[in-house]
């Protein structure tokens, strides 16, 4: 088990090394020797601007397009999810069953129709290009309803009684009593969304919209010899989701059982 783990773990150890030296020792030196300071990690904040690729921009990106997302889905997952277990309404089953069909649909294959879409909406190199695809989540949706279920409806029943408003019922009852459930969605959204490369590849050439991902695999591509710094990037990037991790493992944990049932 311990030898497993390490194999696992040796890439980041890795890059943890390989940002800390010069390029030129990278590959020439053993892990753990060579000349270890800080220089790629203020080449990214000092220099990287001169070479027309904002690495403080594209941190920024990655944060505001991962929390606008995340923000959006736990919104309309809320919603929906109450709308879908609390509220008797016609094509209940049908939606049900589109939302365990869109969760089966290999992602690929709405690639296409979604640039065509983004295209002559208008938004190719926007903000809008990136968020707008990932408002809603199906997964997300059916994750908040199985708990949602559970929720007796003699509290939905005592909380209308006190005239509470159905976004009250949502966010102050339902949120609260499936914590646990509504933070895993939340976390695999925040880590999902943080992590895409493809989508953002494809619509986004604008070097100042770019979110960390892309930015540090174009840069990579145009200034092979920087391969210190990009590593540094990789470091940083990978910082909040440890952060995260470390903070919430507990649902982490939680929702990595959840999905082997």
């Amino acid at each position: 088990m311990y030898t497993l783990a390490l194999t696992w773990l040796y890439p980041y150890i890795w890059m943890v090394t390989a940002s800390l030296k010069p390029t030129s020792e990278i590959y020439n030196t053993s892990m753990f020797s060579g000349n270890f300071s800080l220089d790629n990690f203020h080449f990214l904040f000092d220099s990287a601007e001169k070479l027309d690729r904002p690495f403080f921009t594209a941190l920024l990106n990655s944060f505001f397009v991962t929390l606008t997302v995340t923000f959006s889905v736990l919104l309309t997952s809320g919603y929906i999810a109450y709308a879908m277990t609390k509220i008797q309404f016609k094509g209940h089953k049908q939606l049900n069953n589109f939302l365990l069909f869109q969760m089966v649909l290999p992602g690929m294959l709405l690639t296409i129709p979604m640039f065509v879409l983004i295209k002559q909406l208008g938004l190719i190199n926007s903000y809008s290009a990136m968020i707008l695809p990932s408002l809603v989540s199906g997964w997300g949706v059916f994750m908040m309803a199985q708990a949602f279920k559970g929720t007796p409806n003699d509290y939905l029943d005592a909380a209308k009684l006190d005239r509470a408003s159905m976004s009250q019922i949502i966010f102050k009852l339902m949120v609260p009593l499936n914590k646990s459930i509504v933070a895993i969605v939340g976390l695999f959204t925040f880590t999902g969304t943080w992590d895409n490369f493809m989508w953002p590849l494809i619509v986004i050439s604008d070097v100042d919209k770019m979110p960390l991902s892309v930015l540090l695999a174009t840069f990579n591509k145009q200034f092979g010899e920087y391969v210190g710094p990009v590593m540094a990037g990789s470091v940083i990037q990978t910082l909040p989701l440890i952060i995260i991790f470390v903070i919430f493992r507990k649902y982490f944990l939680q929702g990595m059982s959840l999905s082997l049932k």
